[in-house]
């Protein structure tokens, strides 16, 4: 049987716009690059491990969902931060250093904000 909270998160994404949707697979791949950061601070490996690779599935999303045909220069450029982000987040995985972590989370909070931005000027 589905609980509340899952039937809530299956209903707001299945009603959600594309900008939306965008919007929520950034808030959690922030949010799993911090459970992540505060898992090597514990000294948790196998959920440093769960999370960077959660974190990195979204990523890999984020990726296979550009579309170069609106802009290939922005898409390309988007696609090439997103290559950096899998190769900074998994030399933060098998190194265990948080500073790689770091790096992929100021990064992704600068793209939530500029997208966020961009979706709230489009709607205007």
């Amino acid at each position: 049987m589905e609980s509340g909270v899952n039937t809530y998160k299956r209903v707001s994404v299945n009603t959600a716009s594309k900008e939306q949707i965008l919007l929520m697979l950034y808030e959690a791949a922030i949010k799993n690059c911090k459970i992540a950061m505060k898992a090597i601070e514990e000294k948790n490996i196998g959920k440093k491990g769960e999370y960077i690779g959660k974190f990195q599935d979204i990523v890999i999303e984020l990726n296979n969902s550009l579309d170069f045909s609106v802009n290939k220069e922005i898409a390309s450029e988007l696609s090439r931060l997103y290559d950096y982000l899998i190769f900074a987040s998994t030399q933060a995985n098998i190194n265990v250093q948080k500073e790689s972590l770091e790096d992929c989370l100021t990064i992704m909070n600068t793209l939530y904000s500029a997208w966020s931005q961009a979706i709230k000027s489009l709607k205007k």
